[in-house]
């Protein structure tokens, strides 16, 4: 009797091991997927920007870094399988939003979420086909870190903005007018306090706030269902306790939806540092204050100023539990430092929190550089807030010729490069010739 009850355990065991392992994005579904996305941009016919986006699609999981494409590679790379193209994405390479350059051909990259959402999936999609439109029109992304918007007083700025843009879309006429009026004294404000930062805020605005707004307006049927998209994503957003990464994504996407409502031709936004509010003061005729600062505190007011600052007091204290949680994984001896030249990120922005002045923690990150590629799945590392070195702990540390790995974490390093112990810690360098 024992021995049948061992045997049925393991046959559960074996059953669930393979359902775990089985992907829910077969090729049959790839191709229905495919078709969809191919009638989304049809339908839109380049009305949006001019150029239907629609073109070569790389799907990709993340752990077995298969790939399903609707279209081939001009090195014969992929396979045709069932209707669709399939073959493997290298181990050593990012997988991000973004276009990407595989077997001569460029795809547009969707890294493919672990449980199956049919609107994510889609939209996904769309996010990078118009990140491909973007580069071939010449706009080139970059690794956005606004740490300006992760200081306080940003914070209360940028929150009152996101109340009064979201009022603004939610009326018209003078109510409109007024709700704009105040979201740009906001905004003025809060440029007048950083206003180094304006240029790279516009770019980050545009290139990822364009993709959503683009995304939630090719993958919504109404006006309604566009609104409650949109704000589902700014409630997202507006709950991380980090802005830095994040806030741009939203940002752009409220601004292009005001202009676009008023029948702004999207297509004149055609450079990267565009500035979006500011188009917006100009098509609704908005007269700003000399200095937006005299009047935004008397207009907080109107906002529900108090509950914000309540926020903010809740945040400094989880961050404070943070540094005093995690503050040793990131400065006691033995720790790994990578300098960043050349970054290229791929991350949840749900999964980022700041540090205060030591920099943001991401629990999970996937970052290549020049010297190769890090992947971190658990304990977290410590990017500095000028995005110049990452620290990981060397807890568990192992070294096998190119392969280091510690506890969470593997690094793969690229030929001519080579980590260094360095008193008790540990330095990645190129190699010296």
């Amino acid at each position: 009797m024992k021995k049948w009850i061992i045997f049925s355990l393991l046959l559960i065991l074996i059953n669930c091991k393979g359902k775990k392992n089985e992907s829910y994005f077969t090729t049959e579904k790839a191709s229905v997927y495919f078709k969809e996305i191919e009638q989304i941009c049809n339908r839109d016919s380049g009305k949006l920007w001019g150029k239907n986006l629609y073109g070569p699609i790389m799907f990709v999981e993340r752990v077995t870094r298969r790939i399903t494409s609707n279209l081939p590679d001009n090195e014969g790379l992929l396979k045709y399988k069932d209707g669709v193209y399939t073959g493997l994405y290298p181990k050593e390479l990012i997988l991000s939003n973004a276009p990407v350059k595989f077997g001569g051909t460029q795809f547009a990259m969707t890294p493919l979420p672990e449980e199956e959402e049919m609107y994510r999936i889609k939209t996904r999609a769309i996010h990078s086909l118009f990140h491909r439109f973007q580069e071939n029109e010449g706009v080139a992304s970059s690794p956005f870190n606004e740490n300006n918007m992760d200081e306080k007083e940003a914070r209360l700025w940028i929150k009152l903005e996101w109340k009064a843009l979201r009022k603004a879309i939610n009326t018209h006429g003078d109510e409109r007018q007024l709700a704009i009026r105040d979201a740009l004294i906001f905004r003025g404000a809060n440029r007048e306090l950083y206003h180094k930062y304006a240029d790279d805020e516009n770019k980050f605005e545009t290139y990822e706030g364009l993709a959503t707004f683009t995304y939630t307006t090719l993958c919504t049927n109404s006006p309604e269902e566009y609104k409650v998209r949109l704000f589902e994503n700014l409630d997202r957003i507006y709950s991380m306790q980090s802005y830095a990464r994040s806030y741009g994504i939203i940002h752009g996407a409220l601004y292009a939806t005001l202009l676009y409502d008023k029948g702004y031709d999207i297509k004149k936004i055609n450079t990267e540092s565009f500035d979006l509010g500011n188009a917006v003061r100009e098509l609704y005729n908005i007269e700003l204050p000399a200095i937006c600062r005299d009047v935004a505190g008397s207009l907080a007011v109107n906002y529900d100023i108090d509950a914000i600052n309540k926020e903010e007091e809740k945040r400094d204290a989880d961050i404070k539990e943070s540094i005093h949680s995690q503050i040793s994984i990131f400065t006691e001896k033995p720790v790994v430092f990578l300098e960043l030249e050349s970054p290229y990120f791929d991350f949840e922005p749900e999964d980022i929190h700041s540090l205060d002045t030591l920099g943001t923690l991401y629990n999970s990150i996937r970052v290549s550089d020049n010297w190769g590629k890090l992947t971190v799945d658990k304990a977290g590392c410590l990017v500095s807030n000028n995005l110049k070195f990452i620290r990981i702990t060397a807890k568990s540390f192992k070294a096998d010729k190119d392969h280091i790995s510690g506890d969470g974490w593997h690094l793969i390093l690229n030929n001519d490069w080579e980590l260094v112990p360095v008193e008790e810690n540990y330095y990645v360098r190129k190699l010296v010739p």
